[in-house]
C-alpha cells in the first residue's frame, strides 16, 4: 500500500483538547480520573465518545460485552476493516492518558482524514474495549479476551465486583449492551497507541516505542497459615507468624526475579493479613505474586521455583501453605508487517524510536491472537502510570498519533 506522504499530520490541539473533555467525566481527587467500568461515569463517558464519532460521520457498532465500534467506509467493499483503538475506562485513581489516548488518538486518525478528503480502500475501525482496567470486574482485557475466544461470553457475565454486582446486570444498567455477538468482526488489521506507563523512552530521550512483544505473566495467590497470638507474651521461638513467612516470600520472589535478568520482573502487589491488629502476630495472611518475561521458559522457571522453594519457607516456621495459579498470559509478538508500518513510519517523519517490549498487558494482546496487531507507545512522565500523577506532553501525544495516523492509513491503502 502507498504511504502517506511525510507532510501528513494529526492536529495536536484537537487530540489534545479532546483528551482532557473526556478527562472531565470523573475526575479523581488529584487531577486524574476515576471511570471504572459500567459505573455512571464510563457510561457518560462512552456517551461522548459516540457523539463525536457521529459528527465524524461513524457508523457505531456496539457487541455484547459493550465494545464501540466506529466504522469509517473504505472504497472496496470486500476489503476487511483496519482497526485502531484502546479503553476509556479507568483504574479508581487513574490518570488522564491510559488507554483515553489510544482511543482518541484513533478517532483523530478519522479526524485527519476527513479533514484532507482522504478515501481509504479498506475501512478503519475505531474500537473502544470494555473493561480493559480488571480493576472493578478481574480479569483485566475482559472484552477483548472474550473477543478473542480467550473467555466465554456467560463467564464473563458472572463476574463480580467488591459489592456483588456482576458484570452482566451493570453492562444493561448503564444501557451499553449491543446485540452484536461477540468476535464475530474479521481484522485486516489492529492497532493500539499507549502511553509506555514504564520508564525507558523518556530516560533515552526517544519519541517513539515500537512494540516488539508482550510480556506474559503468571499471577499467583499464596495463602499461609500460622496462629494467632499475643505479641507480648508468645515467646519468638514458638510463634506461628503468618506475616515473617510472607516477608520472607518476598525476599525470594525479588531474588527469582533479579536471577532472570533483564527481561524478568517479580513483585508482590497485594495483601491481607488476618487478624491485623497491631497486638496480635498475624495468624494468616493472602498475598498475590505477578512474574512477567517476554520469554515463556524464564516465566514457567520462575514460577517453578516460587513452587518449590515456598514451601520450604512455610516448614521452616511451622506455617501452612497453599499456592494457587490465578491467572496467566503467554507472552506475545507481535505481527512483522504491522510492527515494520509502526517503525517505518516513526522513520518518515523523523521521530527519534526504538524497538520496546511493553511490560503491561494490553488489550492488542489478545487481539494479536486473531488479527495481525502492532503497538506503537509514546513517553510518560517518570514512568508513572495507574496514578492520578501521570502525566505525558501535547508533543509526546501528537508523535504518538502521527505515527500511529501514517501506520494505520498505510496499512488501509490510500486510494489515489
Amino acid at each position: 500500500m502507498a504511504a502517506p506522504g511525510e507532510n501528513l499530520r494529526i492536529n495536536p490541539d484537537r487530540l489534545w483538547d479532546s483528551i482532557h473533555e473526556m478527562a472531565e467525566i470523573g475526575p479523581g481527587v488529584a487531577g486524574g480520573n476515576n471511570r471504572q467500568t459500567l459505573t455512571d461515569e464510563d457510561g457518560e463517558g462512552r456517551a461522548l465518545f459516540k457523539r463525536w464519532c457521529e459528527a465524524a460521520g461513524l457508523e457505531m457498532g456496539l457487541d455484547k460485552m459493550g465494545t464501540m465500534f466506529a466504522r469509517r467506509e473504505g472504497t472496496d467493499p470486500d476489503a476487511l476493516p483496519v482497526y485502531v483503538g484502546s479503553h476509556l475506562d479507568t483504574q479508581p485513581t487513574g490518570g488522564r492518558y491510559d488507554g483515553v489516548l489510544g482511543v482518541l488518538g484513533g478517532l483523530e486518525v478519522i479526524r485527519t482524514l476527513n479533514d484532507l478528503g482522504i478515501k481509504t480502500k479498506h475501512p478503519i475501525v475505531v474500537t473502544n474495549w470494555t473493561n480493559e482496567e480488571g480493576t472493578r470486574f478481574a480479569p483485566a482485557m475482559l472484552a477483548s479476551g472474550v473477543f478473542a475466544g480467550q473467555h466465554e461470553l456467560d463467564w464473563a457475565y458472572a463476574r463480580q465486583d467488591a459489592k456483588g454486582k456482576t458484570f452482566g446486570d451493570e453492562l444493561k444498567r448503564i444501557g451499553w449492551l449491543g446485540e452484536e455477538e461477540v468476535g464475530a468482526r474479521k481484522m485486516h488489521a489492529f492497532f493500539e497507541l499507549h502511553i509506555e506507563q514504564g520508564p525507558i523512552l523518556e530516560a533515552e530521550g526517544k519519541d517513539i516505542g515500537v512494540v516488539t512483544h508482550g510480556q506474559g505473566l503468571w499471577w499467583l495467590q499464596v495463602t499461609l497459615t500460622g496462629k494467632d497470638s499475643h505479641t507480648g507474651s508468645t515467646p519468638m521461638p514458638m510463634r506461628k507468624n503468618a506475616g515473617l513467612g510472607m516477608a520472607r516470600i518476598t525476599e525470594l520472589v525479588h531474588e527469582i526475579a533479579m536471577s532472570h535478568q533483564p527481561a524478568a520482573v517479580g513483585a508482590i502487589g497485594h495483601c491481607d493479613v488476618y487478624p491485623n491488629s497491631r497486638n496480635v502476630i498475624p495468624g494468616k495472611v493472602v498475598f498475590t505474586i505477578d512474574f512477567r518475561s517476554p520469554d515463556q521458559r524464564t516465566l514457567d522457571a520462575m514460577k517453578a521455583r516460587l513452587e518449590a522453594e515456598a514451601p520450604k519457607i512455610a516448614e521452616e516456621l511451622g506455617l501452612g501453605i497453599e499456592i494457587e495459579a490465578v491467572g496467566h498470559f503467554d507472552p506475545v509478538t507481535f505481527d512483522e508487517n504491522c510492527v515494520k508500518a509502526v517503525r517505518e513510519a516513526a522513520e518518515r517523519l523523523g521521530y527519534s524510536h526504538r524497538d520496546i517490549v511493553s511490560g503491561a498487558g494490553h488489550d492488542a494482546c489478545w487481539i494479536n491472537r486473531v488479527a495481525p496487531t502492532a503497538m506503537v507507545m509514546c513517553p510518560c512522565v517518570d514512568g508513572l502510570s495507574h496514578n492520578e500523577a501521570e502525566e505525558i506532553s501535547k508533543e509526546w501525544a501528537a508523535a504518538g498519533a502521527d505515527v500511529l495516523f501514517h501506520a494505520v492509513v498505510e496499512t488501509a491503502g490510500i486510494v489515489e
